[in-house]
């Protein structure tokens, strides 16, 4: 009983994450109006889903959670690190996908002098890939 009940605080924690991760780019869009680029999307395209999948997955199985999950949380946290390489000039701009309509590297917000909504988005993902590393460690020690 208590290794599931460990599975599951995992996986409600990385729903949170998420739950939080989506709404704050909801507030971000729709509420400050800051018009998402097209590595945003994407990553917004990776971390939405998985709201939904970290809620089912509560009641699921913790490797069918982590089988749907990962790859998800893999492609966002790719993404996120590629949009924050431009955020920092350390890629070219004209290396960027948004080459129409709201730029990659466009800042909103910089808060504290380096925190950056792309920078957001790879913390959440870092986090979320984490706890998904820690899930399966535990899902490992389970079968031993």
């Amino acid at each position: 009983m208590d290794k599931h009940l460990n599975s599951n605080i995992i996986i409600f924690v990385a729903w949170i994450i998420a739950t939080i991760s989506m709404l704050g780019s909801l507030f971000f869009s729709e509420v400050m109006a800051f018009p998402p680029c097209v590595l945003c999307w994407y990553q917004r395209i990776c971390m939405y889903p998985l709201v939904m999948i970290f809620l089912i997955g509560s009641f699921q199985k913790a490797e069918a959670t982590l089988a749907f999950s990962f790859p998800l949380v893999l492609m966002g946290w790719i993404i996120a690190i590629y949009h924050n390489l431009l955020h920092l000039e350390i890629i070219p701009e004209k290396a960027s996908p948004c080459l129409e309509g709201v730029s990659c590297s466009t800042v909103y917000i910089d808060w504290l002098g380096f925190i950056t909504i792309p920078l957001l988005s790879f913390i959440s993902f870092t986090a979320i890939g984490i706890l998904l590393i820690l899930l399966k460690n535990k899902l490992k020690q389970e079968k031993i």
